[in-house]
Parts: structure tokens; sequence; C-alpha cells
């Protein structure tokens, strides 16, 4: 279920802002196994955000920087292209011992890909070199919010449906916010976008 994306002007906001977005919402104290392209940016921002400096040791000069804990476990996958044809894969183990970081993730990051590609099929904002493309990040923000609201609620997911064969039907359609338990049918978009949210808690 998706609950969220980091949006920024450049990949190292967006990867900072994913970052804090994990460590509110998932774990204060560890990062969860990452696995991300060739970009930088992504254990870098895991590093300032979950990073410690080490202790003093009272000799030299004092640490500065941020280290990553051992536990941590990062891969970055590479994707090399000869105008549009892959000609290879790569990939780099940043954080953890690279057997176990391998042996749980793989090498490769294709259910990033196939979430970004869902996500660009939904929304016109996200497809590069159109005139849809969002230049707006006020409204590339609004228009992403929709598009998960829309997807969480609205629309059955083939790999989530449960084999029910009560005799009139095989399979039983579910959305990712059934799955999750927020809800028992899926939407309509007229529910979707009839329903008043009311609000938890009152400002006096």
């Amino acid at each position: 279920m998706r609950v969220g994306r980091a949006i920024g002007k450049t990949e190292g906001e967006v990867a900072m802002s994913m970052m804090s977005q994990i460590r509110d919402r998932c774990n204060p104290e560890m990062p969860p196994a990452l696995c991300s392209d060739g970009n930088d940016s992504y254990p870098e921002a895991m590093l300032a955000t979950w990073g410690t400096v080490p202790e003093y040791s009272g000799r030299g000069r004092p640490p500065t920087r941020k280290q990553p804990h051992p536990e941590w476990k990062c891969i970055q996958v590479t994707k090399h292209r000869s105008g549009s044809r892959l000609t290879g894969i790569s990939y780099k183990v940043v954080y953890g011992d690279p057997e176990d970081v391998i042996k749980l993730m793989g090498i490769n990051n294709s259910y990033v890909e196939r979430t970004n590609l869902t996500s660009r099929q939904m929304n016109g904002r996200m497809v590069r070199k159109t005139l849809s493309y969002s230049k707006d990040e006020e409204m590339l923000k609004a228009s992403c919010i929709l598009e998960d609201w829309i997807y969480n609620l609205t629309r059955p997911v083939k790999s989530l449906r449960l084999e029910v064969n009560d005799g009139k039907r095989k399979w039983q359609p579910r959305s990712p916010a059934m799955a999750a338990g927020l809800t028992d049918h899926i939407w309509t978009l007229k529910e979707l976008m009839t329903m008043v949210v009311v609000p938890t808690t009152c400002r006096g």
C-alpha cells in the first residue's frame, strides 16, 4: 500500500525527504534494507538520517563524521544501456556484509521500477518529455496524493486477490486498502471524491 512519497526539485532533496518519512513512520533507530539505482543520494541520505558519530576514544582528533551501523543493508543496482538496449547490470554493496545483502535483496530493483511505471501510467504529470510533465511542485504533490488515494482505494490489484471458490466466483478482487484492513470493499471514484474526512482533533 502506498503511504506517501517524497517530492523535491533535486534527487538529493527527494532522498532526504524519503528517509525522513521512513524514520518518522517506521523505525527511528534503524533504516530498512535499501536497494537503489546508481545515484549516491540515497545511501548518503540514509547515513545523514540514521548515522551516528563514534564516541571519542581520547586519542587524536575527535570524530565528526557520521558512520553507518554494521547491521545496515544497502545495495546499488545500475543498468547500463546502449541506446534503448540493456547491455549489462552492475551492483555495489554500500552498507552491510556483501553476501548477506545480496542474499536478502538480490541484485535488481524491478519492484521499484514496476511501481514507477504504474505511477506514470496513472499520473500524466510523472511522464517525462510530454506537455503534461509537471513543472509546479505544489500541483505535483496534489496530483500524487490523488493518485495514491485512487490506487489504494479504487483499484483492484491482481496480486492481492483472494481465492474464494464460493460457486459464483473463484477470486475476490482486493484493493491495497482492503489488504491492509482499512476498508471492506473497492471504492468508486464518486465515493472517494465525495467522502468527508472528519477531523480527529480540534484546534482551540
